[in-house]
């Protein structure tokens, strides 16, 4: 696992496994990410990179097996942001099929319009109620292989 990133997933990895990539820096973000996608599927493997960076980082370390079934990315990172990370993935081959999602407290049409622009399947608006997170759970799951 890259320096930097780490794994909050409470399920062994194997090579059949799904998992998601979670760009956000905010820890109690990723403490609650973590929560919620385990009540609705528990063998999802959740790794988490607190900037836009590691997000790179990460996935320039993986071999073409293990690399994230989803990539989820904050919108609003240090280092890079989520259109600039889009942007970079965009460039290189072997990122193209994996579906990338942006979730943002910014309702922007512009952001959005930029994200999908650069490659995300979607631009989701984080929720602000616990059952919202749930199902905006769920949704973001079936994009993973």
């Amino acid at each position: 696992m890259p320096q930097g990133v780490s794994s909050k997933s409470q399920v062994i990895s194997t090579k059949n496994s799904r998992s998601i990539l979670i760009g956000e820096d905010d820890i109690d973000d990723q403490e609650f990410l973590q929560e919620i996608f385990s009540s609705v599927d528990r063998s999802l493997e959740l790794e988490f990179a607190p900037n836009g960076s590691k997000v790179l980082d990460y996935l320039k370390q993986c071999n073409d097996e293990n690399l994230p079934s989803l990539i989820l990315l904050d919108y609003n990172m240090p280092e890079r942001n989520g259109a600039e990370i889009l942007n970079e993935l965009k460039i290189t081959q072997r990122y193209s099929s994996i579906p990338k999602i942006i979730w943002s407290t910014s309702r922007s049409q512009m952001f959005k319009d930029i994200c999908l622009e650069l490659g995300a399947n979607d631009y989701v608006i984080k929720p602000s109620k616990v059952n919202d997170f749930i199902e905006m759970a769920r949704y973001i799951i079936s994009f993973t292989k």
